[in-house]
């Protein structure tokens, strides 16, 4: 089984890609509900919150883990990757939805951490200027542009923290109650920029991709919006290629997505259809 942790509701439109672009792989999705949002926590405890859920994920038989949280995958996942995981779970991964989002702006494959030598007859593009847009702490860990300047330090990243749109969202916030807020935010951004040309906009959190449309009609036209759901699905596949251990068993091929939460069950269930496409039936963790 594949588990997918996110701090709420958020992780639900990565699920969706995941599962419509692999429909015969068992997915087990785990919602933090009851200490979401993770955007203005501290970073000790953005750490611990999601060790623990995905520990209840491999305790439940997950081989694999997409942490499907930006603001867990900036501040937690590495250190998870090197410190915690050798040890308590041999043998198993976790990934998460920043690097193919790095991967998708940059065009260098993770692992490369060097940029490509182009050909000398190659004429050089102009510079390009990335806006990344996400949760104060995913910001503060300078994650995006830590790691987008490996790869491309050509790439001008600038950064715009939208506070507590997550938690609106997360709380069932209309569109014309947050369209203000998204407007807000984008004309923050913009000030940065002294008439510079914005090419392209990450939304690093996987609750915007629902308000992508808010996004689109602020920014000037002809932005490209990049959004994590199908980028992540996209990674996960030749991830998953590349790795046939991951390989479901007999028993396991055709299940369909397990909903777990930590937060209360009805709510939970009611507010996650409008992120997952349709009804999901949530059990609590510990049942």
């Amino acid at each position: 089984m594949i588990g997918v942790f996110d701090s709420g509701h958020g992780g639900l439109t990565v699920l969706r890609a995941l599962v419509d672009a692999a429909p015969d792989r068992p997915f087990v999705y785990l919602g933090d509900h009851g200490k979401a949002p993770y955007g203005l926590r501290s970073e000790e405890d953005v750490y611990e919150l999601t060790r623990r859920g995905v520990d209840a994920l491999f305790a439940r038989g997950c081989r694999l883990v997409v942490v499907a949280c930006n603001t867990a995958a900036a501040v937690a996942l590495r250190r998870m990757q090197r410190t915690w995981l050798p040890t308590a779970w041999p043998g198993r991964n976790v990934l998460g939805v920043l690097v193919p989002m790095v991967e998708a702006i940059t065009r260098v494959p993770w692992m490369v951490e060097a940029p490509p030598v182009p050909p000398l007859d190659e004429p050089a593009g102009p510079p390009r200027t990335v806006a990344v847009f996400a949760t104060p702490l995913t910001v503060a860990s300078g994650s995006f542009p830590r790691e987008i300047a490996k790869r491309a330090p050509d790439v001008r990243v600038l950064q715009q923290p939208c506070n507590d749109l997550a938690g609106m969202i997360e709380r069932g916030a209309t569109a014309d109650e947050m369209a203000p807020r998204v407007a807000g935010y984008v004309a923050e951004l913009l000030a940065q920029l002294d008439g510079v040309p914005l090419d392209t906009v990450v939304l690093g959190c996987t609750h915007y991709p629902l308000v992508a449309p808010l996004f689109t009609r602020a920014l000037p036209p002809g932005v490209e919006v990049l959004c994590q759901p199908t980028l992540t699905a996209r990674s996960l596949e030749n991830y998953l290629e590349r790795h046939p251990e991951y390989a479901p068993g007999p028993a396991e091929a055709g299940q369909g997505p397990v909903f777990l939460t930590t937060g209360p069950v009805e709510t939970v269930s009611r507010l996650a259809g409008r992120f997952f496409g349709h009804p999901t039936p949530f059990a609590s963790l510990g049942s």
